[in-house]
């Protein structure tokens, strides 16, 4: 597995803009078969910056029904990553 193929894109949500102005805390969709020590490195690689610590979670898919069909979205893996001081992500800033 590829480091770059580890991270799927970046979330971008007001409670990711929170985390991140208060602790340098980034949020990203990862694979679901991807640990810590992958992403962390993958971070590393791909923006250049110091990882402190990741945390992952699983984020259930929702249910839809459409009529007497239901289907349901799949499950999706994040991480939340946090960098050391004096480290960011500029394609959060816009810079």
């Amino acid at each position: 597995m590829d480091l770059s193929d580890i991270i799927i894109r970046p979330i971008q949500s007001e409670k990711a803009d929170i985390l991140r102005e208060k602790n340098r805390t980034y949020e990203f969709h990862v694979r679901k078969d991807s640990n810590k020590i992958d992403i962390s490195k993958a971070i590393e690689a791909i923006f250049n910056v110091k990882v402190e610590t990741v945390r992952t979670y699983i984020r259930k898919g929702k249910t839809k029904r459409l009529g007497r069909f239901e289907s349901q979205y799949p499950d999706r893996k994040r991480a939340m990553v946090t960098l050391e001081a004096g480290h960011k992500l500029d394609i959060f800033e816009g810079a």
